[in-house]
């Protein structure tokens, strides 16, 4: 399968719910919205910054077939070659635990299942990750990073 990135769009069905990798389909106001106010890992993203981050990935919406709504959102970086990384993945409030951010996320791994890599972060959703087969870092120093800003706690 093509990757989201290299121009094809990718549909998955699952009842009332579609995933698409339709750029057209990303409701910036949806995705910005909720990262603004409701997650605690982009405080102080600005809109036009969630734009550009959107822009430079691959993004999947979760539509609800019903009302056409899109209710839930991930993105990832990648080289489409060796690396991803999954981010900003929500599913809004009304539409958590009946497993629409497990099929979001397995959306996700098909479309990259042919990188040996996908990593992302998280702080409560380790559950949800390792549904699709996601587990801790195994090798953790082999990681580094640099903040140029403090991050978020």
């Amino acid at each position: 399968m093509p990757s989201p990135r290299s121009g094809s769009i990718h549909r998955w069905s699952d009842g009332d719910y579609v995933v698409t990798t339709d750029p057209a389909r990303v409701d910036l106001d949806v995705v910005y919205r909720f990262l603004s106010e409701e997650s605690y890992w982009v405080v102080g993203r600005s809109r036009e910054q969630q734009a550009r981050a959107n822009e430079m990935s691959a993004c999947f919406s979760v539509v609800h077939e019903p009302t056409g709504e899109q209710v839930g959102f991930a993105r990832v970086l990648t080289d489409d070659v060796s690396f991803g990384w999954v981010a900003d993945l929500f599913v809004l409030d009304g539409h958590r635990g009946g497993g629409v951010g497990v099929f979001l996320i397995r959306c996700v791994v098909e479309a990259f299942d042919h990188l040996p890599r996908l990593v992302l972060g998280t702080r409560d959703a380790h559950g949800l990750y390792a549904k699709v087969g996601f587990e801790p870092i195994i090798r953790v120093d082999r990681w580094m990073e640099r903040w140029s800003e403090p991050p978020n706690p």
